[in-house]
Protein backbone atom coordinates (compact mmCIF):
# COMPACT_ATOMS: atom_id res chain seq x y z
CA UNK A 1 0.00 0.00 0.00
CA UNK A 2 2.84 2.43 0.92
CA UNK A 3 5.02 1.61 -1.82
CA UNK A 4 2.95 4.20 -4.12
CA UNK A 5 3.88 6.74 -1.95
CA UNK A 6 7.88 6.23 -1.36
CA UNK A 7 10.05 8.48 -3.13
CA UNK A 8 12.84 6.62 -5.24
CA UNK A 9 15.26 9.13 -3.36
CA UNK A 10 15.38 11.69 -0.92
CA UNK A 11 17.28 14.87 -0.14
CA UNK A 12 17.51 17.86 2.61
CA UNK A 13 16.56 20.19 -0.78
CA UNK A 14 16.53 20.60 -4.40
CA UNK A 15 19.70 22.34 -3.80
CA UNK A 16 21.39 19.72 -2.49
CA UNK A 17 21.06 16.76 -4.93
CA UNK A 18 24.26 15.64 -7.42
CA UNK A 19 22.03 16.35 -10.87
CA UNK A 20 25.25 15.56 -12.54
CA UNK A 21 25.42 12.22 -10.96
CA UNK A 22 21.79 11.57 -12.63
CA UNK A 23 22.81 12.69 -15.78
CA UNK A 24 25.46 10.28 -15.73
CA UNK A 25 23.29 7.66 -15.40
CA UNK A 26 21.01 8.77 -18.62
CA UNK A 27 18.49 10.62 -17.17
CA UNK A 28 17.90 13.97 -19.54
CA UNK A 29 14.62 15.86 -18.21
CA UNK A 30 13.88 16.98 -14.25
CA UNK A 31 10.34 17.85 -13.70
CA UNK A 32 10.35 20.05 -10.69
CA UNK A 33 7.18 21.12 -8.44
CA UNK A 34 7.91 25.28 -7.05
CA UNK A 35 6.37 25.76 -4.11
CA UNK A 36 8.39 24.98 -1.33
CA UNK A 37 10.41 22.92 -3.56
CA UNK A 38 12.15 25.72 -5.36
CA UNK A 39 10.97 28.55 -3.51
CA UNK A 40 8.64 29.25 -0.31
CA UNK A 41 5.13 28.99 -1.58
CA UNK A 42 3.81 32.18 -3.16
CA UNK A 43 7.15 33.80 -3.26
CA UNK A 44 9.18 34.84 -6.67
CA UNK A 45 11.95 33.10 -7.74
CA UNK A 46 15.49 33.70 -6.19
CA UNK A 47 18.58 33.84 -7.49
CA UNK A 48 19.39 30.22 -6.23
CA UNK A 49 17.20 28.83 -8.23
CA UNK A 50 17.82 30.83 -11.51
CA UNK A 51 21.79 29.60 -10.71
CA UNK A 52 20.52 26.14 -10.36
CA UNK A 53 18.77 26.13 -13.53
CA UNK A 54 21.44 27.61 -15.14
CA UNK A 55 23.97 25.00 -14.15
CA UNK A 56 21.35 22.25 -15.12
CA UNK A 57 21.21 23.57 -18.44
CA UNK A 58 24.77 23.95 -18.73
CA UNK A 59 25.05 20.10 -17.93
CA UNK A 60 22.32 18.96 -20.72
CA UNK A 61 19.35 18.98 -18.99
CA UNK A 62 16.39 20.18 -19.82
CA UNK A 63 14.00 21.42 -17.33
CA UNK A 64 9.86 21.75 -16.68
CA UNK A 65 7.96 23.04 -13.64
CA UNK A 66 4.93 21.16 -13.20
CA UNK A 67 2.13 22.68 -10.87
CA UNK A 68 -1.55 22.68 -9.57
CA UNK A 69 -1.24 26.42 -9.58
CA UNK A 70 -2.76 28.60 -11.90
CA UNK A 71 -0.64 30.09 -15.05
CA UNK A 72 -0.20 33.67 -14.03
CA UNK A 73 1.91 31.53 -10.58
CA UNK A 74 3.77 29.28 -12.56
CA UNK A 75 4.27 31.27 -15.90
CA UNK A 76 6.58 34.11 -14.37
CA UNK A 77 8.84 31.77 -12.58
CA UNK A 78 8.86 29.08 -15.56
CA UNK A 79 9.85 32.39 -17.84
CA UNK A 80 12.62 33.52 -15.12
CA UNK A 81 14.07 29.87 -15.05
CA UNK A 82 13.77 29.55 -18.89
CA UNK A 83 11.82 25.88 -18.46
CA UNK A 84 8.71 25.10 -19.75
CA UNK A 85 5.87 24.34 -17.63
CA UNK A 86 2.83 22.42 -16.56
CA UNK A 87 0.05 24.56 -14.90
CA UNK A 88 -3.15 23.14 -13.29
CA UNK A 89 -1.19 19.77 -13.98
CA UNK A 90 -3.77 17.84 -12.07
CA UNK A 91 -1.21 16.15 -9.49
CA UNK A 92 -1.27 13.32 -8.22
CA UNK A 93 -2.38 12.74 -11.84
CA UNK A 94 -0.42 11.35 -14.36
CA UNK A 95 -1.77 13.89 -17.17
CA UNK A 96 0.85 16.65 -16.10
CA UNK A 97 3.88 14.65 -15.57
CA UNK A 98 3.23 13.31 -19.09
CA UNK A 99 2.61 16.40 -20.20
CA UNK A 100 6.42 17.47 -19.05
CA UNK A 101 8.12 14.92 -20.52
CA UNK A 102 6.40 15.24 -23.93
CA UNK A 103 7.52 19.22 -23.67
CA UNK A 104 11.05 18.42 -22.60
CA UNK A 105 11.38 15.12 -25.30
CA UNK A 106 11.88 12.80 -22.61
CA UNK A 107 10.63 9.99 -21.10
CA UNK A 108 10.08 7.65 -18.00
CA UNK A 109 13.55 6.50 -18.33
CA UNK A 110 15.27 9.56 -18.83
CA UNK A 111 13.15 11.52 -16.76
CA UNK A 112 13.70 12.60 -12.78
CA UNK A 113 10.80 14.52 -10.37
CA UNK A 114 11.81 16.49 -7.69
CA UNK A 115 8.65 17.80 -4.74
CA UNK A 116 8.31 18.19 -1.61
CA UNK A 117 5.01 16.57 -0.84
CA UNK A 118 3.88 12.80 -0.82
CA UNK A 119 0.50 12.80 -1.60
CA UNK A 120 0.32 14.68 -4.71
CA UNK A 121 4.14 15.07 -5.84
CA UNK A 122 5.55 12.28 -5.42
CA UNK A 123 2.24 9.58 -5.76
CA UNK A 124 1.89 11.36 -9.34
CA UNK A 125 5.33 10.86 -10.79
CA UNK A 126 5.16 7.01 -9.09
CA UNK A 127 2.03 6.96 -10.77
CA UNK A 128 3.90 8.11 -14.15
CA UNK A 129 6.73 5.72 -13.79
CA UNK A 130 9.44 8.80 -13.52
CA UNK A 131 12.45 8.42 -10.57
CA UNK A 132 10.55 10.57 -7.66
CA UNK A 133 12.88 12.92 -4.98
CA UNK A 134 11.39 13.94 -2.26
CA UNK A 135 12.79 17.01 -1.00
CA UNK A 136 12.14 18.66 2.92
CA UNK A 137 10.20 21.96 1.92
CA UNK A 138 11.50 25.35 1.56
CA UNK A 139 9.48 27.05 4.19
CA UNK A 140 8.37 26.29 7.61
CA UNK A 141 5.12 28.15 7.41
CA UNK A 142 2.78 26.70 5.39
CA UNK A 143 -0.84 27.14 4.84
CA UNK A 144 -3.25 24.75 6.94
CA UNK A 145 -4.53 22.16 4.62
CA UNK A 146 -0.96 21.34 3.59
CA UNK A 147 0.33 21.40 7.34
CA UNK A 148 -2.78 18.53 7.57
CA UNK A 149 -1.49 16.44 4.80
CA UNK A 150 2.38 16.91 6.63
CA UNK A 151 0.76 15.25 9.78
CA UNK A 152 -0.35 12.38 7.64
CA UNK A 153 3.04 12.39 5.49
CA UNK A 154 5.05 11.34 8.66
CA UNK A 155 3.72 8.12 9.27
CA UNK A 156 4.50 7.34 5.30
CA UNK A 157 8.08 8.63 6.26
CA UNK A 158 8.07 6.95 9.42
CA UNK A 159 7.58 3.36 7.26
CA UNK A 160 9.60 4.55 4.12
CA UNK A 161 12.78 5.56 6.64
CA UNK A 162 12.62 2.00 8.46
CA UNK A 163 12.36 0.19 5.25
CA UNK A 164 15.33 2.71 3.99
CA UNK A 165 17.29 1.57 6.98
CA UNK A 166 16.79 -2.04 6.45
CA UNK A 167 18.06 -1.33 2.80
CA UNK A 168 20.83 0.42 2.87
Amino acid sequence: MYQSLFPSDDYDSAYDIDYYSYYEKGYRGILFDVDNTLVEHGEPVTIRAIELFGRLKETGFKTCIISNNKEYRVKPLADALESYYVYKAGKPSARGYLEGMEHMGTDARTTLFVGDQIFTDILGANRAGIHSILVKPVAKHEEIQIVLKRRLEYFVLKKYYKLKKKTV
